[in-house]
C-alpha cells in the first residue's frame, strides 16, 4: 500500500471522527412521570428529556409549563402543543385505573397515589425502547415493555390488574401507541432544536448500575459524551495516526534507499571483473 493510498484512509478516518453527530451516536430520552391521586390536584406530570426538566403540568390549572432553556426552547411548537394537549387525557384514564387498583397493602394516612412513568428512547432517528412503570405509593407493581408488549409483574398484589390490562386489547395497544408513536414523534421533534440550546446539568443524579435493574424495561440513562471527553478522544486519535503516518514515512524513505544501494553495489563488481579478465584471456591467445 502506498503512502498516500494509507495517508488517505487515516485522514478519511479522522474526518469521521470529527463528525460526532453521525458516527458518535448515543440514545436520547423522553419520559413522563404522571402522579395521580384522588385528592387535589389530582393529576400532575413532570417531563424531562436526557434527565433534564421539560415541563410541568397540573390538573388544577390545566396548564402546561416549560421548564428548563429546552423546553422554553420547544414551547409553542406543534409536537409541544400535541404533547401538552395529550397530558390531561392520560391523567384522566390513569385516574380511572386507580380506583381498581390495589395492591392488598394498607395506607395509614393521605390518599392513594398511582405513579405512571412513561419512558422512551431514540437512537439514530430509531425508536429502540419504550415502556411503561407503574407505582403504588411508591411501590413498583407492573413494567410493560412497549416494543413487545411484554408485561412484567414486580408485585403481586397487582396480578389481578395485571391480567385484566392483558385482555383489554385497546388498552394495550393505547399504552403502546403512547409509548412507541406519540413519545418517539415528540423525542424526534424536540432532538431538532437541541441544538439551540446551551448545555445543562441532569436534575437527576447518575444511576449506579445496581439501580438499573429497577428502570423501566430496556430504558437505560443515557452516559452521553461531553464536548470536552470528544476533544480528548479527537486529540488522541490525531496523535497517534500522525504517528502512524510519519512512521510509514520513515520506513518507505529508508526501503527505497537501500533499493538504490543493493543497485549500485551489484554493478560494481560486474565491471570490475570484465577488465581483470581481459588481460589473462590476451596472454593465452599469445
Amino acid at each position: 500500500m502506498s503512502l498516500t493510498h494509507t495517508t488517505g484512509l487515516l485522514l478519511l478516518t479522522l474526518l469521521l471522527l470529527l463528525k460526532p453527530g453521525e458516527t458518535l451516536r448515543y440514545a436520547h430520552s423522553l419520559c413522563l412521570n404522571f402522579t395521580v391521586t384522588s385528592g387535589q390536584p389530582w393529576c400532575e406530570v413532570k417531563g424531562s428529556m436526557d434527565t433534564k426538566p421539560l415541563l410541568q403540568y397540573d390538573s388544577d390549572s390545566n396548564q402546561v409549563t416549560a421548564s428548563g432553556p429546552l423546553g422554553e426552547e420547544v414551547n409553542g411548537t406543534k409536537a409541544w402543543s400535541d404533547l401538552t394537549g395529550t397530558l390531561g387525557g392520560v391523567g384522566r384514564e390513569l385516574r380511572m385505573v386507580l380506583h381498581v387498583v390495589n395492591l392488598g397493602t394498607e395506607k395509614t394516612t393521605g390518599a392513594p397515589q398511582l405513579q405512571a412513568k412513561l419512558c422512551c428512547q431514540l437512537e439514530a432517528e430509531r425508536v429502540t425502547a419504550a415502556s411503561w412503570d407503574f407505582s403504588l405509593d411508591g411501590q413498583t407493581a407492573l413494567l410493560l415493555d412497549a416494543m413487545d408488549m411484554n408485561w412484567t409483574l414486580v408485585n403481586p398484589g397487582a396480578t389481578g390488574i395485571k391480567e385484566q390490562w392483558q385482555k383489554d386489547q385497546d388498552l394495550a395497544e393505547h399504552f403502546r401507541k403512547l409509548a412507541v408513536g406519540d413519545c418517539g414523534h415528540w423525542l424526534r421533534e424536540f432532538l431538532g432544536h437541541l441544538e439551540n440550546v446551551p448545555e445543562q446539568e441532569p436534575t437527576e443524579p447518575p444511576l449506579e448500575p445496581s439501580d438499573n435493574q429497577q428502570l423501566p424495561a430496556r430504558i437505560i440513562p443515557r452516559s452521553g459524551l461531553t464536548v470536552t471527553t470528544i476533544v480528548i478522544v479527537i486529540s488522541i486519535v490525531f496523535g497517534v495516526l500522525f504517528c502512524i503516518v510519519v512512521i510509514v514515512g520513515i520506513l518507505v524513505f529508508i526501503i527505497r534507499r537501500c533499493d538504490r544501494r543493493s543497485g549500485t553495489t551489484a554493478a560494481v563488481p560486474s565491471s570490475g571483473v570484465s577488465s581483470l579478465d581481459q588481460p589473462v584471456v590476451a596472454e593465452t591467445e599469445l
